[in-house]
């Protein structure tokens, strides 16, 4: 891998396009100062990613674009492009040829791409971190970095080592982690608080969900009764009004049929009053005297004509011989004897006329007493009495409604007033319980300011409580941990000294750390002091030992062996107080005690415990090589060699047995505490209960006085309402009895005028029958004496026409006697006009016959008519009195039928009020319609138990448990759910946490390998190339605190040849830079890059100091590539290509290469 070229096009002083084809090996570009040769560097640094403008020699970003010349104009972006050769793969990326480009705007825009693709800057960090160029691109060292180098904090001079061993993804890993710990942490904090206060909440709330929840099954099969027996209460009801409307239908029809049967009655009744009436101004009477008189004068003429064709015949014969002459003197004879008779009948007749005279006369009397007395006739019936009885049926009728309205109105009045009463009690309720719950109040506000002061302290003394059992369990898992760590740590050296190989032998008495004490603190002094014999295996002398590496050997197991020996060669030395010796004994529980002392004796002889750090200790071992000089971190300094850190951990079965007891104890304390912060949670629970009880109580209180306001509130509003309907209720009851009153004061007039004009009617009635009658008689009496006068006229007449005729015909006779013998001759033509005569007087006979029989025909039927006309008058009064007497019945009857009806009525509207009040209160207080409700099943019930008396029960029950908390079921739920939530969160969250520890400390360890791998060859290097650059001299680095391997900084001892210097500053400018550039090169040879840039580091060496430099380039040639900018001649020789920057007055840079003596112009 390795830099393949370099395109530049409006970076600083490259306002045109340049390119560097670059190689492996060394290239070095050159110019005179001002050029913009350095701006090479810059633009690979700045094309790496380089972001802060001071390391590309800026004052601000967009200072990089190329800001113009007296002869050329500024431009508006720079362009660096750097194309990678990645033949070798070492780039993540599946590409052998990698071109990274950087564009920046002047408006501040900036783009980055690979290969011609967008990407981010993080893109091309990532991309390069695994092949030695990081982030703080430590290959590329500018004007003035060397001088930083040393001047740098030792915390930086480590991050050139980190940046080199690719530490910094560990550390940018380690960042994250250690943000995601941040973050976890305060998720944990607010997730255990949070939980802390659902957990004090949801106690109560489960109290008083149990309740809801209680109530809430109450309610609902209180509800589910209520619906139960509401809609059998609507069902019966409906059933009443059902059977009420067709009852009231029957009645209504029976009342209708009834008025129709009235009112056909009233028609029936009226029609035969007229009928009645018209019976006595008949005009019969005259037509049936008419008739008479007729047929009186037909049978006159019928007579006449008898005598005329008897007169005709008699002249016929006349006209006959002799003995018609003879006949004629014989008819003469008998016509005078019947002379004779015609006078005595016509005295006869004279006399009966006289008789019929008189009779007559007393009949026109009569007759003038039926005029004077009836001569107006009867009356008609004037329909008063019909029209007072249609009158008196609707002022029944309409006083049956009127009644039937009072009485419901009355009984509105009487709710109206009820719930008025009803009204006032609840208002009185509502000002008392108001007035109460007002005076609970102080007492409450009191009672819950006391329990929040028990609350404060309650929680108080569980924070205190929980804090010391966090520092109980703290202490319990230290000693835990420690007791694990040391059981695991002997476990470790037996395994390794092979204690199980020597169980069954016989004199072994264990580890050395089975057999000794430590006091704490100098565990570390001890393991430095005791060294490899900490692991070892005591045994009672050297037989035992022999025996024990034997059975060594057998188990292929390595170890150590000790023996006590019989005697120590004298008496042990006294140990001073700082001592390793003065704080290690034998353990109590060692039978030899004295032997494994005298071995404490030889194995700590000699050992200096020197308080300070390792450089104390080492100048003290320097100064005393035949000791052993130990510290209590436990750092060893001898003859053998030095080590720093102790490599255990201070592990002994006494200070084992110790932790056990140690942890025991704080066990025990531990669940004190535990049991205390339990005592203390359930008094603050206790607390905190009486706080929302006390809460709870002054809320029902506070609910209690907003309830009583609201009802006096609602009452305030509903009495107005209450009195304006009772005002028109009462209006409309006194309308009512006005009207009532009316109504029955007409009833009784029309009932008191009614008999009067029905008797006048029947009056009327009789008046028109008697003067029927009596016309009947009368006319009777008239007809018969007409029918005796002409029929005496008409013997009159017969008998003044027979005497005339006789008297003609014999005065005839005796003429024709005497002239019969002269007419002899004329008696044939005579006799044609006679018997033409007789035949006329034959047709006008037999007319006024036929006129005569038809005169007495209709006379006749006059006569039946007369007769039925009177059996007529008879019938009609008796059927206008049946009329009368079923019309009585009648209105009876619907009188009855109109009192039934409105007691139907009355019944109906209370049924259907109460039908409209259940249904209201279904749909207001059940919100269901009643159709559900007629649905709705009944609930199983206990044995024995009816739904009423269940409801009863329900309603005592909820009555008993006061106010609840509507609110609480669903949010003890929703607490609940928060609570499963927020434990499954805070279970994710410690998990997270303990994940991302690990992955920490993994990091950690890995950091601490790497780097500890790294500074160890870097500080190799660093003591070879400072000894290289300056010969006879001596450098090294060291780490400002070896105990912190994750933080500690790298410091550099620089000590020429002939100078004990203390301070970097100290040297001269070319020291410096050969320092610095020995510490760089170190890092480059520790973890090499692909290539390096450095830019005029040399600037400040001397011959001698740059021909070890240039030495140094020869070693890293071959290995990688350099890019060095550089104003010194023989780092030009040691060039494989040279480029060349130039720049014209007014102009911009340009490249030249020089390539195997060829001058190429590259721009």
């Amino acid at each position: 891998m390795f830099l393949k070229s370099l395109q530049i096009k409006g970076f600083k002083s490259f306002a045109d396009p340049a390119e560097l084809a670059l190689e492996p090996g060394v290239t070095v570009v050159v110019g005179p100062n001002g050029s913009g040769k350095s701006n090479v560097v810059d633009a690979i640094g700045w094309v790496l990613g380089a972001q802060a403008p001071s390391a590309v020699r800026s004052q601000k970003m967009d200072d990089v674009i190329f800001a113009g010349t007296e002869k050329r104009s500024a431009l508006g972006r720079a362009e660096v492009s750097l194309t990678i050769d990645n033949s070798a793969g070492i780039l993540p990326i599946e590409f052998t040829e990698v071109t990274i480009s950087r564009l920046l705007f002047r408006n501040g825009d900036s783009e980055y791409s690979i290969n011609g693709s967008p990407a981010r800057l993080l893109d091309i960090q990532d991309l390069l971190s695994d092949s030695g160029v990081g982030r703080q691109q430590h290959v590329i060292v500018s004007q003035g970095n060397i001088d930083a180098v040393l001047n740098a904090r030792p915390e930086d001079r480590r991050l050139i080592i980190e940046e080199a061993a690719g530490v910094l993804k560990y550390r940018r890993r380690k960042e994250r982690s250690e943000r995601r710990l941040a973050s976890t942490e305060a998720n944990l904090t607010r997730i255990t608080d949070l939980l802390r206060e659902v957990r004090r909440q949801l106690k109560p709330l489960e109290r008083q969900a149990d309740a809801a929840r209680r109530h809430g099954d109450l309610v609902a099969e209180l509800r589910a009764l209520r619906l139960f027996l509401s809609g059998r209460e609507i069902a019966r009801l409906r059933e009443q009004l059902s059977t009420s409307a067709t009852t009231q239908a029957e009645l209504r029809a029976s009342a209708d049929t009834l008025r129709a049967n009235l009112a056909d009655l009233d028609s029936r009744v009226t029609a035969a009053e007229a009928e009645l009436g018209s019976m006595g101004v008949s005009d019969s009477g005259d037509v049936l005297m008419r008739l008479e008189t007729l047929r009186e004068r037909g049978s006159g003429q019928l007579a006449l004509l008898g005598e005329r064709r008897r007169s005709i015949a008699a002249a016929l014969e006349a006209t006959i011989d002799a003995a018609v002459v003879a006949s004629m003197e014989s008819e003469a004879n008998e016509l005078r004897n019947e002379s004779g008779e015609l006078d005595e009948q016509a005295a006869a007749l004279a006399a009966e006329m006289t008789a019929l005279d008189a009779q007559e006369e007393d009949l026109a009397g009569r007759w003038a007493a039926f005029e004077l007395e009836w001569g107006d006739g009867v009356p008609n019936p004037s329909g008063e009495a019909a029209v007072l009885r249609s009158e008196l049926a609707g002022v029944r009728e309409a006083r049956s409604r009127t009644a039937s309205e009072l009485d419901s109105l009355r009984s509105n009045l009487a709710s109206l007033a009820e719930r008025r009463e009803r009204l006032e009690l609840e208002a009185e309720a509502a000002r008392g319980e108001l007035e109460a719950s007002r005076a609970r109040g102080a007492e409450l506000e009191t009672a819950i300011g006391a329990a929040a002061d028990a609350l404060a302290r309650a929680e108080d003394e569980l924070e205190s409580c929980e804090a010391q059992q966090r520092r109980s369990e703290a202490e319990h898992s230290a000693w835990t941990a420690r007791a694990d760590a040391l059981a695991l740590a002997l476990a470790d050296i037996h395994e390794q000294a092979g204690t199980e190989r020597l169980e069954g032998l016989s004199g072994v008495l264990g580890t050395l750390v089975d057999l000794v004490e430590v006091d704490h603190g100098w565990e570390g002094a001890f393991e430095a002091a005791a060294a490899d014999a900490l692991g070892a295996v005591v045994v009672a002398d050297l037989g035992v030992a022999r025996a024990a590496i034997e059975a060594l050997v057998a188990g292929d197991h390595r170890g150590a062996v000790i023996a006590l020996g019989t005697h120590g060669g004298g008496p042990p030395g006294a140990a001073t107080p700082d001592s390793v010796r003065s704080h290690v004994r034998p353990a109590v529980a060692v039978a030899d005690h004295e032997g494994v002392s005298r071995l404490l004796d030889r194995l700590l002889e000699g050992a200096i415990v020197v308080e300070g750090d390792w450089r104390s200790a080492s100048e003290v071992a320097a100064s005393r090589p035949e000791s052993i000089v130990v510290t209590r971190e436990g750092h060893r300094f001898s003859a053998v060699g030095w080590r720093l850190g102790a490599s255990g951990s201070g592990a002994t079965a006494a200070a084992l047995e110790e932790a056990n007891e140690a942890s025991s104890e704080s066990a025990v304390r531990a669940e004190q505490a535990a049991r205390d912060t339990r005592a203390a949670r359930d008094r603050l629970q206790h607390a905190r209960s009486e706080r929302v009880e006390a809460v709870r109580r002054r809320d029902a209180n506070v609910s209690a006085v907003r309830r009583s306001e609201e009802t006096l509130e609602r009452l305030g509003t509903d009495e107005p309402e209450l009195l304006a309907q009772i005002e028109v209720a009462s209006s409309r009851l006194a309308q009512l009895e006005t009207r009532a009153s009316e109504e029955a004061t007409r009833a009784e007039e029309i009932e008191s005028e009614l008999p009067r004009l029905e008797a006048e009617e029947a009056e009327l009635a009789a008046r028109a029958a008697e003067m029927s009658s009596a016309r009947e008689s009368l006319e009777e009496a008239t007809g018969q004496l007409r029918s005796r006068r002409t029929d005496a006229e008409v013997r009159s007449a017969a008998a003044t026409e027979r005497r005339r005729n006789v008297s003609t015909r014999l005065e005839h006779l005796e003429g024709r006697l005497s002239e019969l013998e002269q007419e002899a001759s004329e008696a044939a033509a005579r006799r044609v006009l006679l018997e033409a005569h007789a035949a006329a007087v034959s047709r006008l006979a037999d007319f006024v016959e036929a006129r005569v029989a038809t005169i007495d025909g209709h006379l006749e039927r006059e006569r039946a008519e007369r007769r039925r006309q009177s059996e007529a008058a008879r019938q009609a009064a008796e059927r206008l009195e049946g009329l009368r007497r079923e019309r009585a019945a009648k209105e009876k009857q619907l009188e009855e039928r109109r009192a039934q009806l409105g007691k139907a009525e009355v019944a109906d509207a209370e049924v259907r009020t109460r039908l409209e009040t259940a249904t209201a209160t279904l749909r207001n207080e059940l919100d269901v319609e009643p159709s559900v409700a007629e649905a709705a099943e009944c609930p199983l019930l206990p044995d024995g138990v009816t739904a009423p008396a269940r409801a009863r029960e329900l309603q005592r029950e909820l009555k008993a448990m006061g106010p609840i908390n509507p609110l609480a079921l669903q949010e003890y739920e929703e607490l609940s759910e928060r609570h499963d939530f927020l434990e499954g969160q805070l279970h994710d969250v410690r998990k997270s946490r303990r994940e991302l520890t690990k992955v920490i400390r993994a990091i950690d360890e890995e950091i601490v390998n790497v780097f500890s791998a790294a500074f160890a060859d870097v500080s190799e290097n660093f003591t070879y190339l400072f000894e290289t650059l300056f010969p006879g001299g001596s450098g090294s680095l060291r780490l400002t605190d070896p105990q912190d391997l994750l933080g500690t900084g790298i410091e550099i001892e620089a000590r020429p040849s002939g100078k004990n210097v203390k301070k970097l500053s100290l040297l001269s400018g070319g020291e410096r830079s050969l320092t610095a550039l020995a510490y760089l090169f170190a890092v480059f040879r520790s973890r090499p890059s692909p290539f390096y840039v450095m830019d005029e580091v040399e600037a400040a060496l001397d011959d001698v100091n740059l021909h070890r430099f240039l030495e140094l380039i020869q070693e890293f040639r071959s290995s990688a590539q350099l890019l060095i900018v550089s104003h010194q001649k023989r780092t030009m020789e040691a060039a494989d290509v040279l480029y060349g920057v130039s720049m014209k007055p007014g102009g911009s840079s340009r490249v030249v290469a020089e390539r195997a003596s060829e001058v190429v112009d590259i721009r």
